[in-house]
């Protein structure tokens, strides 16, 4: 074996046992920040429902009256169990929640995550191709304005704009109620029970609905890779190995597509990858607007009603899910680039 490819599996072992202490200290800032805050969250959640004893033994449950040490044990061994607990104003257990909603959420990020990529890494390309030329201006002043946009305005700007240009067209909800009802429920995502069932109606409707929403965030987002792949390319474009095919003869167009543009996305993967990680926690808002059934809009409602238990829950399993895309990004770098193993 040589000693890149041995070098791979040593890398990957490296970046799991440091998942680890990563984890803790995410979860630990969680405890922390939840606990730091006043008043107590049995009354905040459902206090002028409960009498005071009713009160007592609902924070006994939770084990609230234990000591700060004690909770804060448990609460990492909940974690480890993948047990976030159960929320305080409904009675419901967080991971049946993440469940049922979180497919929602899921195909958000990944429509929005496709959105941005198609939009974004063209666009970037051109922008380091034409580097200080109008259309670069263009591109760049386009990118900054995308990723400052509020979701929420931008979304509200584009309803109002399929609404005048496109009556008919679904802008709210992931799908209608009939397709909502009729698709059987097996996989907690609604657009693969579709596909599962082949049901074309209900694909068809499903992918309407998704594509407004997935565009807005997808819009947003794509402001970021648009900066990151022309700062690359135009660095690529300047180095040693693409100043020699261009002396061989090799057309301008093969020199981009074949030498500097490839080069140029290994340093941008790291950075798309965390942006996914980022939509995956950061749809809150877009879902809100679009009326989405994801756990964005859910963690809203459980703010709104104090729901300490719920917002632990779910802020944790954002958390982790950032970890592991993190993970994930660090392993796909290292099979795209060798030099990151070392």
């Amino acid at each position: 074996m040589s000693a890149a490819s041995g070098s791979l599996p040593r890398y990957i072992l490296v970046r799991l046992l440091l998942v680890i202490p990563m984890m803790w200290v995410l979860l630990t800032l969680v405890f922390l920040l939840l606990r730091v805050a006043p008043g107590d969250p049995v009354t905040a959640a459902v206090g002028d429902k409960l009498g005071p004893e009713e009160l007592d033994a609902r924070r006994a449950a939770l084990g609230l009256d234990r000591p700060m040490i004690v909770q804060y044990l448990e609460y990492l061994g909940d974690a480890a169990r993948f047990d976030f607990g159960t929320t305080i104003s409904d009675r419901r257990p967080v991971l049946e929640i993440i469940q049922a909603q979180g497919g929602a959420t899921l195909t958000l990020t990944v429509g929005a995550f496709l959105f941005a990529c198609l939009i974004g890494i063209p666009l970037g390309r051109v922008a380091g191709r034409r580097r200080d030329t109008p259309l670069d201006a263009g591109i760049r002043l386009f990118g900054v304005v995308s990723y400052a946009a509020p979701v929420f305005w931008v979304g509200l700007m584009l309803v109002g704009l399929v609404v005048k240009y496109v009556p008919g067209w679904p802008t709210f909800g992931i799908a209608d109620p009939e397709t909502i009802f009729y698709v059987p429920d097996k996989t907690g995502i609604l657009l693969l029970d579709a596909i599962i069932a082949n049901d074309r109606i209900s694909i068809v409707d499903i992918l309407q609905h998704h594509v407004l929403p997935c565009f807005t965030l997808g819009l947003l987002l794509s402001g970021v890779i648009i900066r990151l792949v022309r700062v690359n390319l135009i660095r690529t474009l300047g180095d040693d190995y693409v100043e020699a095919a261009r002396a061989r003869g090799i057309p301008e167009r093969q020199v981009i597509r074949k030498h500097a543009f490839r080069n140029a996305l290994v340093p941008v993967i790291t950075v798309i990858g965390l942006q996914f990680a980022l939509t995956l926690s950061g749809a809150i808002l877009t879902e809100r607007t679009f009326n989405w059934p994801g756990l964005g809009d859910t963690l809203v409602d459980y703010i709104t009603a104090r729901d300490y238990i719920a917002i632990q829950g779910l802020v944790t399993f954002f958390a982790l899910a950032i970890v592991v895309v993190s993970l994930l990004v660090d392993i796909l770098n290292a099979l795209v680039d060798p030099r990151v193993r070392y």
